[in-house]
C-alpha cells in the first residue's frame, strides 16, 4: 500500500476541494469523477454519466431505494438517482463549497429532493439500517480508515443492502520508480491518505461484514479522463488569467495538484495506477 510522507486528514481534503472549487466546476463540471468510455465515441459528459449508470447497475438500485452517496461532490449523482430511480438520495460531502452548490441545484418536479450533509463519513451519525444502497464514487481514496468507512457503510445498510465503490488503486507490481515518482506524489498532491491494492479492498470488505464481493478492473475504460482534463487545463491556462495567477501563487496549498494530472496520465499508461469497481451486499 502506498502512503504519503505526511499525514493527510479530513480537513486537508475539505480544503483541497474548497480551494479548487472553481477549477473543478470549470474543468470537470458537476460530475467530479472519471468518465467511462465504452464505444470510444462518447463525449466526456456522456462518459461521466455512463460511469454513474455502471455504478447504479453494480449496486442493483431499485425504484424508490434509499441511497447514500458518500463523497457526493456537487450532488450530480444524487440528483440523477432521484430523477431516474425516484431514489431517496442522501449525499455526504466534506466541502462546504460543494454543499452550497448542490443545495442550489433543482431536480425535476416529480423527483424526490436529495438531502445533502456536510459531514465526515467516519464521524457521521446516520442511523443504523437506514439505507438500501451506499455508494462511494472515488471517495474512499480520501479516507484514512478505509476499513472503518466500510464498516460504517455496513452498519447503515439494511439486511440485504448493497454497496458499490469506484476505487483508486496501486498496482501490486508497481516498480520502485513508479512508487517514488508517480504513486507517492499522487497521494501527497491529491490528498490521499493511502493508495491500496485491489486485494486489500477485497479483504477489508469481507472484514467489514460484506458478502458476494465482486471486483472489476475498468482502468482502460476510464484512463481517457486525464487526457481530457489535461487538454482542458492547458486551454484554460492560455485563455483564463485566474488559472495562471493560481499556479504562480505560492500561498495556494493545492497548486501542486496540477502536476498530479500529468502523473496520473503517465501512471495509467504504465499500469502502476489502477481503477476498480467493487460491489457487495450485506447478509440478509
Amino acid at each position: 500500500m502506498i502512503t504519503p510522507r505526511r499525514l493527510i486528514q479530513s480537513r486537508d481534503v475539505a480544503r483541497h476541494y474548497d480551494e479548487l472549487d472553481v477549477f473543478y466546476r470549470e474543468i470537470w463540471g458537476e460530475h467530479v469523477h472519471h468518465g467511462l468510455w465504452l464505444s470510444g465515441d462518447e463525449s466526456p459528459e456522456e462518459a461521466a454519466l455512463q460511469l454513474v449508470e455502471r455504478v447504479a447497475q453494480a449496486a442493483n438500485i431499485h425504484t424508490g431505494d434509499a441511497v447514500c452517496d458518500v463523497g457526493c461532490g456537487y450532488g450530480a449523482t444524487a440528483r440523477w438517482l432521484a430523477t431516474t430511480y425516484q431514489a431517496q438520495a442522501t449525499g455526504v460531502t466534506l466541502s462546504p463549497h460543494q454543499h452550497r452548490f448542490a443545495q442550489a441545484q433543482p431536480v425535476s418536479a416529480d423527483a424526490p429532493v436529495p438531502t445533502y450533509l456536510v459531514q465526515d463519513w467516519l464521524q457521521t451519525a446516520l442511523p443504523p439500517s437506514s439505507f438500501d444502497t451506499v455508494l462511494f464514487i472515488e471517495s474512499l481514496a480520501h479516507m484514512k480508515d478505509k476499513l472503518g468507512a466500510l464498516r460504517r457503510a455496513c452498519r447503515v445498510l439494511r439486511p440485504g443492502g448493497r454497496l458499490a465503490a469506484c476505487v483508486w488503486l496501486a498496482a501490486p507490481d508497481a516498480s520502485a520508480w513508479e512508487r517514488r515518482f508517480l504513486l507517492g506524489p499522487i497521494c501527497r498532491e491529491g490528498q490521499l491518505p493511502s493508495l491500496p491494492t485491489a486485494l486489500a479492498y477485497r479483504r477489508w470488505m469481507a472484514e467489514a461484514g460484506f458478502e458476494r464481493v465482486r471486483y472489476d478492473d475498468i482502468s482502460t475504460n476510464v484512463q481517457r479522463t486525464w487526457t481530457v482534463v489535461i487538454g482542458r487545463v492547458l486551454r484554460a491556462l492560455v485563455r483564463r488569467p485566474h488559472y495562471r495567477r493560481y499556479l504562480l501563487d505560492h500561498a495556494q496549498a493545492n497548486r501542486g495538484f496540477a502536476l498530479t494530472l500529468l502523473r496520473l496520465w503517465i501512471a495509467f499508461r504504465t499500469g502502476a495506477f489502477r481503477y476498480g469497481l467493487l460491489s457487495a451486499r450485506v447478509p440478509g
